[in-house]
């Protein structure tokens, strides 16, 4: 909790790039996220680490919580939701994957998710929207922050996560992931898994084999 309400990027992007810090953004997030973390998290158990590209507006973006919407807040974690109701697609997944694994006490017991990146980004479209945009999306942007990234990353190993194995979302989101830990030496392995968004945009009818991939992964 105290990893969340500290972070804060204080370098220079990329121009028509800013930040999505719903820490800072938004009171009524720290309050939501440190209720989940209170609640699946209070005890001494290592857990393994997955990390996701960096959060989108509509999942931690809105929550706090990575791949976590409001809906499968309240109708899954039984946790109240902000006043505003947001649907990711990457959170369907997850949480079918969540179910499979025996629910989110069986499963958060266990894995410890956040974001190579636990901060993310929106880039100005040409229609003058703000839309999602990763880290490795511009060369200029990864360099501008690779080292908030590498002190982010040793701040969660302090943690007491299981760093023999990490889980990365996402086939680019590993082969950047790999480069990271060249430099800064943080996990045993890294395994690569196909990205939630990835499967529920393009691979819905196949959702079930993929929540036995991860399961397979995981074992």
């Amino acid at each position: 909790m105290a990893f969340n309400r500290e972070l804060d990027f204080t370098g220079t992007l990329p121009s028509g790039i800013r930040i999505l810090n719903p820490f800072r953004e938004n009171p009524e997030i720290l309050p939501i996220a440190e209720a989940f973390y209170r609640k699946y998290y209070s005890d001494a158990q290592p857990r393994h680490l997955i990390l996701g590209i960096n959060p989108g507006r509509l999942g931690a973006g809105a929550t706090g919580i990575p791949f976590t919407d409001t809906k499968r807040l309240a109708e899954v974690c039984g946790l109240e939701p902000p006043p505003f109701h947001t649907h990711e697609p990457s959170s369907v997944f997850v949480y079918r994957l969540v179910d499979a694994f025996g629910g989110p006490e069986a499963f958060y017991g266990r894995y410890y998710i956040n974001s190579v990146c636990p901060l993310g980004f929106v880039r100005l479209g040409t229609n003058g929207r703000w839309v999602n945009y990763n880290y490795y999306d511009d060369a200029e942007l990864f360099e501008a922050v690779r080292p908030f990234i590498l002190e982010n990353l040793r701040k969660q190993m302090a943690f007491g996560v299981d760093t023999g194995t990490c889980f990365a979302l996402g086939r680019k989101n590993a082969r950047y992931l790999e480069a990271l830990n060249r430099e800064g030496n943080f996990f045993g392995k890294i395994v690569a898994l196909d990205h939630p968004r990835y499967i529920v945009q393009y691979k819905s009818k196949q959702m079930d084999a993929y929540v036995g991939r991860y399961l397979e992964a995981f074992s």
